[in-house]
């Protein structure tokens, strides 16, 4: 089963009433399970309504790029909704090093802000017996990766983490697994400049990774510069399929298992 494992059906480019919409395109393209993500409080309960669809989970969490409009128990806040059954994990959350610090912040306390948050939200995650979804972005090099791995290695044996929309090399994705992490491909790796993806993802061995869209962006090729959509993850799951070698199939079933067995998918 093809599983979308992360996508914003609460964006604002996504307008409320034609969700219902995009989830049956994505269900006719053969996607059985959808991961929407909030990425602040103001569009948590919009992503939890979504998530009433029973093919539908939500993920809630502060988005890096939010924490300086979060008051600052904004990761407490979220705990009250830890035990809804719609919600399969924390996130999204993680370190974003590519966006300058917004007016009023300096860069060092603006990254310090989203550290610290980073790592509430694992130990939300550990408390609640749930797992991580975690950004990371950069302007140049892998600041945000390395500094974001060493606060999951601080608690990977508490929360596993999967680190979303993946385009570093094999060796920062072997380091991901060492600890029993995840990573998880987008359209990215269906670009024809993206030769380091599509190198990590052959090297990748079934069970370590996920396939998503992170809808309404980065939509994959052939589709690339249109508003992305959860449907779109099959030509994703196609190329990536088509690069390791693998039935489509195949590619979809194991990476709908590792998407199963990180979020604890409740039944439909």
């Amino acid at each position: 089963m093809l599983t979308d494992s992360h996508c914003h059906l609460a964006s604002h480019r996504f307008d409320e009433a034609e969700v219902p919409a995009l989830i049956h395109r994505a269900q006719e393209a053969g996607v059985g399970r959808l991961v929407t993500l909030a990425t602040s409080l103001g569009d948590l309960h919009a992503n939890l309504k979504i998530a009433e669809n029973p093919v539908v989970h939500a993920c809630i969490g502060i988005h890096p790029c939010d924490v300086h409009h979060a008051p600052d128990d904004a990761v407490g806040q979220l705990a009250a909704f830890t035990g809804d059954p719609r919600v399969c994990a924390i996130g999204e959350t993680g370190l974003d090093y590519y966006h300058p610090a917004p007016e009023g912040w300096t860069e060092p306390d603006f990254r310090g802000r989203q550290r610290a948050f980073l790592r509430r939200h694992f130990e939300l995650a550990a408390a609640a017996g749930l797992n991580v979804v975690i950004h990371t972005r950069d302007r140049s090099a892998h600041a945000s990766f390395e500094d974001a791995l060493e606060i999951y290695r601080e608690f990977h044996s508490r929360a596993r983490a999967v680190f979303h929309c993946f385009i570093g090399p094999w060796e920062n994705a072997k380091r991901v697994l060492e600890l029993g992490g995840l990573v998880s491909f987008g359209g990215v790796a269906t670009f024809k400049s993206a030769r380091e993806v599509r190198d990590t993802a052959l090297q990748c061995p079934a069970g370590s990774f996920m396939v998503e869209t992170d809808a309404p962006y980065l939509a994959p090729e052939p589709h690339r510069g249109k508003r992305n959509e959860p449907a779109y993850v099959r030509d994703t799951a196609w190329f990536l399929a088509a690069l390791r070698g693998e039935p489509l199939d195949a590619l979809s079933g194991h990476t709908g298992e590792t998407a199963a067995a990180f979020f604890r998918f409740r039944s439909a």
